[in-house]
């Protein structure tokens, strides 16, 4: 039997990429210059890399699902010169006051419910206790915490308001910059822990 692997779960808009609202249009659609790297050197960690994004511009009509994937296989795209690679893409597409019957639904995988990292770690063989998720919201917080990973807020796309203004969700286990910066903690939490 094999042994879980670590995951590192990552938020799409904000933390990857800049937060611009609704992706509609696929100009909109803007790297941060180091997620790249970044997803890289997790990479080379052994890490999986699992992004996890709430997309209830499906429910809303705004998109579809497929232009959500072809959002996917654009940033895809972008990383792999830089030889990182993204080994699933999760997405929620519920909201409650959507517009598409079929999306208005109380779900366990809208954020901050666990329910993607829990289905990406069932998919993958990963051991939540040993994972990690990063993103710019609290929810994005809680959600990590409520599936059982450690969590680290970034500052980029909306967290650099959010721990003021979300009382009642998870306190992060840390607050970066940036998801650089969340790697490199990550990093040095999972050496201190094999060191152990």
């Amino acid at each position: 039997m094999t042994q879980p692997r670590r995951g590192v779960f990552i938020d799409r808009d904000g933390t990857l990429s800049e937060e611009r609202g609704y992706i509609d249009r696929m100009e909109l659609l803007n790297l941060f210059p180091w997620t790249a790297d970044a997803i890289r050197l997790l990479n080379r960690a052994g890490f999986a890399v699992v992004v996890v994004t709430n997309q209830s511009a499906i429910g809303r009509a705004i998109i579809d699902e497929a232009f959500l994937h072809s959002v996917h296989r654009e940033i895809d795209r972008r990383i792999e010169p830089s030889g990182a690679r993204i080994d699933r893409y999760y997405f929620c597409p519920h909201v409650p006051d959507a517009r598409l019957p079929e999306y208005r639904v109380q779900c366990r995988c809208r954020k901050p419910g666990p329910g993607m990292i829990e289905q990406a770690c069932a998919d993958l063989a990963l051991d939540p206790a040993e994972s990690f998720m990063v993103g710019d919201r609290l929810i994005d917080v809680t959600c990590g915490h409520a599936a059982g990973a450690k969590s680290i807020l970034v500052r980029t796309g909306r967290g650099a308001h959010e721990v003021d203004s979300s009382p009642g969700l998870s306190e992060p286990d840390a607050i970066l910059n940036n998801l650089m910066e969340a790697v490199g903690w990550i990093l040095r939490s999972s050496s201190r822990s094999s060191a152990r």
